[in-house]
């Protein structure tokens, strides 16, 4: 099933994206259920599994006045409201490799502020303090499922989580790698740096995530080609890892880093400009497509 978030004559919601490119309200196709189908993604992803089942079977039946063509609405960021947005880094050996860096010994972990989210066929916003802007084609989850929590096992960690989808962690290299800067973060958040979506795909339709084709095209050139089997710290260990310190929410997202290809490392070096058109596919997800613009 495809969960997405979307805009309408004004109003924002969450639906199920069917085959035909049909869209689904889900509170309109439940008779106005807003507490079943709230218009926050973390709200419902906290229902679990029962949410889950919900919108399965309130979409079975959906006809009328809620439903939609997919071209008459507008796709948001599948969740507008995460708690957390977490991203680990250097995460695929040929990514290290093209950084002239070791496999990291352990999980290497930095934030995106929220205010970095951006939607499906939403530009990305250079910075005019950034010249070296980057993309970094990511697997993204999200948490839901059984709901997160703390000390999560590996065995159940899986479980957590209620779907997947693509994202671009954007980045202004030459922010993210000044002498002067100690941390990523900056770096990594500017507005309009993390495009995500185009919906989420949930679990139970990817029985395995740690194998799925992963590509991105800039202007139609393809700069990054490999497959989730590639990650050094897969998915469980990375949820039993986060949760032995903090506490997973629904709704948290976790970019599972990129792999090799990004243009700062490529000969010669590749930046984002205006112009560009920049699209992340993964197998048996969708493909999220965003593009470029001189921001603030």
């Amino acid at each position: 099933m495809k969960l997405i978030r979307f805009r309408r004559e004004g109003e924002i919601a969450i639906g199920v994206l069917l085959d035909q490119d049909i869209v689904v309200h889900l509170a309109a196709a439940s008779g106005g259920d807003t507490q079943r189908f709230p218009a926050s993604m973390s709200q419902f992803l906290a229902r679990g599994e029962e949410g889950r089942k919900d919108a399965a079977e309130v979409s079975s039946h959906a006809s009328g006045d809620s439903t939609y063509p997919l071209a008459s609405v507008t796709l948001l960021s599948p969740v507008g409201d995460p708690p957390k947005i977490m991203c680990i880094g250097q995460n695929y050996r040929d990514h290290c490799e093209e950084q002239n860096q070791p496999i990291p010994p352990r999980i290497i972990l930095f934030a995106k502020f929220t205010t970095a989210l951006n939607d499906p066929d939403g530009v990305i916003f250079l910075p005019k303090v950034a010249e070296k802007v980057d993309y970094e084609a990511e697997l993204a989850f999200v948490i839901g499922g059984k709901g997160g929590g703390r000390n999560i096992s590996e065995s159940e960690a899986l479980e957590h989580v209620a779907g997947y989808m693509c994202a671009n962690d954007v980045s202004a290299r030459d922010i993210q790698q000044h002498p002067d800067e100690k941390q990523w973060i900056r770096g990594k958040s500017p507005d309009s740096f993390f495009p995500i979506g185009p919906w989420i795909v949930t679990s139970d339709e990817i029985q395995d995530p740690h194998n799925l084709d992963i590509s991105l095209m800039l202007n139609g050139e393809r700069r990054q080609n490999s497959n989730t089997s590639n990650l050094i710290f897969k998915i469980p260990f990375i949820i039993a890892h986060l949760s032995k310190t903090m506490t997973l929410q629904p709704g948290d997202i976790v970019a599972t880093g990129t792999p090799g290809g990004v243009g700062i490392y490529s000969n010669p070096p590749v930046v984002l400009k205006p112009g560009d058109t920049v699209s992340v596919t993964i197998q048996k997800i969708g493909t999220l497509t965003n593009t470029v613009e001189r921001g603030e």
